[in-house]
């Protein structure tokens, strides 16, 4: 059976790590008879130069209709005078929305050929492999009322609200459980519930969704801990679920401990297990062009897709480990650079990727 996949390079080194992703998966796809067909169109900047808005319709009817979305990246300072309705970010959240995918898989596993690119010494992130369940369609990013006004006084002001409902963290908190028990059984919920209502009510039903996992050890970390304990002892955590804001941050951090945030795949899922795959890194218009960009967050995102929506576990697995073989050549970007590499640029390493991949 065919299956449909909705490519979206999106902005700044968006195009150039999509266009090593997409090497990777085409020989995926003939290496292991997976009967996908790619199909291309616009997302965030570059949607709203050619449609005028950051998500048209017609692309994300397209989304609708695929198996999957692979993304590349969002934003750039082209855009960033234009209003805020129209910003590039818009149209990757609304997308978020308006497909459903409310449950956001961060991994952050260090390769250990990477051990001496992280800052953090060796001995504290030798073996890292942490999942960070990451609520991703409500919460403050979502939430109304939000306005900037000015007040009688002429002083500028501005807010944002954070809601969450019951049934939002109670699906959220099942992903998390769910994700614990094909793992090592350990669950660690993040919240800043000593401080926010919205905190309160997430532990309470986090608590309850508990009851129905009693193998999973499950413990409640405040977030401003919980940075802290990523950076004194990471390897504590197994899987840590958290609503939109603490995930986005908080993977964002977990990145360094990998060694660079170029490493860190994604994916955003469905109640069905459809999603959109990305790397968590952005736009990094500062390089865009240059053909320096680390490609590997974005072929590990194809891995991702293959595993969780195509249950091609097997093309998946070849994907991860044509990565480790690059690495173990010594090939390596300018952000995961060590000493006695080589240095190589994006299309140089996608190409060593889909070499080794072929080889398999």
């Amino acid at each position: 059976m065919v299956k449909h996949i909705l490519i979206l390079p999106g902005d700044g080194i968006g195009p150039e790590i999509m266009a090593e992703a997409v090497k990777a998966l085409k020989i995926a796809n003939e290496k292991y008879s997976l009967e996908v067909e790619l199909e291309f169109d616009d997302l965030g900047g570059a949607a709203y130069d050619h449609y005028g808005v950051p998500l048209a319709d017609e692309t994300l009817a397209r989304a609708r209709a695929a198996d999957a979305v692979l993304l590349g990246a969002v934003g750039g300072p082209k855009w960033d005078t234009i209003e805020p309705a129209l910003r590039p970010e818009r149209g990757l959240l609304k997308i978020r929305s308006q497909l459903e995918l409310f449950g956001n898989l961060r991994p952050a596993i260090l390769y250990p050929q990477l051990a001496s690119a992280s800052t953090l010494k060796p001995d504290v992130v030798s073996g890292l492999d942490i999942l960070i369940v990451r609520e991703l369609t409500g919460g403050i990013y979502f939430g109304q009322p939000r306005e900037r006004r000015t007040l009688d006084n002429g002083e500028r002001q501005a807010y944002d609200t954070l809601p969450y409902s019951e049934s939002e963290i109670r699906r959220i908190a099942k992903v998390g459980f769910d994700m614990a028990m094909v793992r090592n059984r350990k669950l660690c919920s993040v919240d800043k519930a000593n401080v926010l209502a919205s905190s309160q009510l997430w532990r309470e039903v986090v608590e309850e969704v508990a009851r129905d996992y009693p193998e999973v050890e499950l413990s409640h970390m405040y977030v401003d801990n919980c940075a802290m304990q990523l950076v004194r002892a990471p390897k504590q955590f197994d899987v840590i679920v958290t609503d939109n804001m603490f995930g986005d941050i908080l993977s964002d951090q977990a990145s360094m401990l990998t060694g660079s945030i170029g490493m860190l795949p994604s994916a955003s899922l469905d109640r069905n297990n459809k999603g959109m795959y990305e790397p968590c890194h952005g736009s990094a218009p500062d390089i865009a062009g240059q053909g320096v960009a680390n490609p590997l967050a974005t072929i590990l995102s194809v891995s991702m897709m293959l595993r969780y929506t195509f249950n091609q576990v097997q093309a998946a697995d070849a994907i991860e480990k044509a990565v480790s073989l690059v690495l173990d050549q010594g090939l390596r970007t300018g952000d995961i650079m060590s000493d006695g590499c080589r240095r190589v640029g994006t299309a140089e390493m996608g190409d060593a990727v889909a070499s080794a991949l072929e080889n398999l």
